[in-house]
This record gives C-alpha cells, sequence and structure tokens, in this order.
C-alpha cells in the first residue's frame, strides 16, 4: 500500500490540475482526485493487477476523467438553481508568479493548477460546453491526451469525440466570447488605464479603455446584491463601475486593493465593506484584447474566496502597480 500512495502522490498535482479545469472547483477537483484515489487503491491493492496497467498516468487520468464527467453532468443540474450567476473558483497568486505567499496557492498540488491556467475568459466559456465536448477538449486541447483514450473515457468513438471537441473550440472562440490576447504588459497597461478611469469619476475616460461589447459578471452566491444577469455593452459596464468604485461611487472610500494573478492572468484582490457592516471580499479578473477590456469577472461569493489572505493597511484603493 505504501508503495501505492508513493505512485498515485506523483501524479497528484496533475490529476488535480486535470480536475481543476475540467470542474472550475478546486474544493469538487479535490473530492475528485480522492475518489481517484480510492478506486486505485481498491483496484490495484493486488500485486498481479498491478502488473497489468502499462501506462499509470494513462490509467490514472482516465478514471479522474470519468468520475469528472459524473460530477460535470451533475452540476448542470445543481447550477440550474444557483442563485444569480455562477463563476469558477479563482486560483489567485502573486503578481511576479513565483512560489505563492502570504497565503496565496499555499501548495505544490495548488501550483501545478496554476501552471496551465489561461484566465478566467476561457474558464467561464467551459461552462457553456456539454459536458461531454468540455471534457473532450480539456483532455486533448489542454492535456495532450490522445483521442482513442477520450473517446474511451466517453464510451464513445474516436470520430465523435473529435466532433465533441471541435465543436467546444467552436463554442469557445463563439464572437460573442470575452476575447483575452494580451500579454502582461498589455494587461498591467491597460488595468492601470482602467484603475486610473475609474477613480476620475468620469465616464468617457472609462469608455476609452472598454471594449464595446464588453462583459461584466458577478457571482455573490446569493450572499450580496449583484446583477441577475451579464451587464453587456461598454456604457452600461461603465457607469456600473462608477457606481461602485468611481470616486463618489459606493465602496471607493473604504476599499483595499491588492494586484494579483488571478487564473493567471493580472487581476484585483479587493475587500470592502456592505452597506449593512457585513465584509466583503472581492477577486475580479479580466479578459484584455486589442488595447481594451473585453470582459470583467467579480467573484464576490465567501464560499469560494474563504481561503484567500486577508490584506494589509497599505492596500488601498487605488492599487499600486
Amino acid at each position: 500500500m505504501q508503495d501505492l500512495a508513493t505512485e498515485f502522490e506523483a501524479e497528484r498535482g496533475r490529476l488535480l490540475a486535470v480536475a481543476h479545469r475540467m470542474l472550475g472547483s478546486r474544493s469538487e477537483a479535490e473530492d475528485a482526485v480522492q475518489e481517484t484515489w480510492l478506486r486505485y487503491a481498491g483496484a490495484l491493492a493486488d500485486p498481479d493487477a498491478r502488473a497489468e496497467i502499462r501506462d499509470l498516468s494513462a490509467w490514472l487520468t482516465t478514471i479522474c476523467a470519468r468520475i469528472c464527467l459524473d460530477v460535470l453532468r451533475s452540476a448542470r443540474v445543481r447550477r440550474e438553481a444557483y442563485p444569480g450567476q455562477w463563476l469558477p473558483e479563482p486560483v489567485v497568486g502573486p503578481l511576479d508568479g513565483g512560489p505563492p505567499t502570504g497565503g496565496y496557492a499555499p501548495d505544490p498540488a495548488e501550483r501545478a493548477v496554476r501552471t496551465d491556467q489561461v484566465g478566467t475568459a476561457l474558464r467561464v466559456m467551459l461552462e457553456r460546453l456539454a459536458p461531454e465536448q468540455r471534457l473532450a477538449l480539456v483532455l486533448h486541447d489542454v492535456f495532450a491526451v490522445p483521442f482513442a483514450r477520450v473517446a474511451d473515457v466517453l464510451g464513445t468513438s474516436e470520430v465523435a469525440a473529435r466532433q465533441l471537441a471541435s465543436r467546444a473550440r467552436r463554442a469557445v472562440t463563439a464572437p460573442d466570447a470575452p476575447r483575452h490576447t494580451a500579454d502582461p504588459a498589455e494587461q498591467r497597461r491597460v488595468l492601470a488605464a482602467f484603475v486610473a478611469a475609474t477613480e476620475s469619476g468620469e465616464l468617457d475616460p472609462l469608455l476609452r479603455v472598454l471594449a464595446p461589447d464588453v462583459v461584466l459578471i458577478g457571482d455573490s452566491g446569493g450572499h450580496f446584491p449583484t446583477a441577475r444577469r451579464p451587464v453587456v455593452g461598454a456604457d452600461t459596464v461603465g457607469r456600473f463601475t462608477l457606481g461602485l468604485f468611481g470616486r463618489t461611487g459606493r465602496y471607493a472610500q473604504r476599499t483595499r486593493t491588492r494586484p494579483v494573478l488571478v487564473d493567471g492572468v493580472l487581476g484585483l484582490h479587493m475587500e470592502t465593506t456592505h452597506s449593512d457592516g457585513r465584509p466583503i471580499r472581492l477577486v475580479t479578473a479580466f479578459a484584455v484584447d486589442g488595447g481594451r477590456i473585453t470582459g470583467i469577472f467579480n467573484q464576490l461569493n465567501p464560499e469560494k474566496l474563504a481561503d484567500l489572505p486577508p490584506l494589509g493597511d497599505d492596500d488601498r484603493w487605488p492599487p499600486r502597480w
């Protein structure tokens, strides 16, 4: 059993990355990996059975993927009853991208999750996919699992698995999908302009940094008031933003802020206070394309931010870059 545990621990970080990308939830990903371990230990306690497995990594990936597929199918039903809009749990880390510090991403498995993040925008688009499409796209395009094995996971043909992945690619690159193509330098420039425009309290400077079709999505899990549908369009998103964080906005004078990486992309970790006195933690991710913001994703569901470290007295609005 000790040998089994050692072999499994060598694969845990990668399995967690696979499960997290497919499920969008750290807690659900951890549960899926733990269930993979239980099945592994149960099936392979017999040395003869263990000897029949030629590629342990591939076998574990297949088991984990099947577990995730079951979770995705049930999650679609659960999320239909979710209060308001749903966003995945953010993976938050320090700006330098180095070893996690200060409570951000504290363990090696979490670092494995962080290494393949390409922004919240893609993770949000993955939520549009049917479970089978999402699994085919993530396994093949992100983790380079051959379509033959993807087909085995899905219980379908290799041709059908290729078609599922192809449809998924078209969905995540649809015209209405928030586009993110900016490198770190452009992200920093655009977000600095966004913060400066917001702090000015003037709409026109903000419109210059927002794409005409920008979308804003907020997830509070029903704990705080948020728009129940995406806010779309530069003018609407701009006015909404100024109402919260502009010079005379609701939270402008009582907000702490620290620039962070959110799903590998520049974002903000904020803390403020609701009008009823309750503390609010907020992680905002951005999608940037062509020098403008195409997506703003506000995660303020406390159940999805429980592990964030507190901000300090020096973390003031506007943020220091």
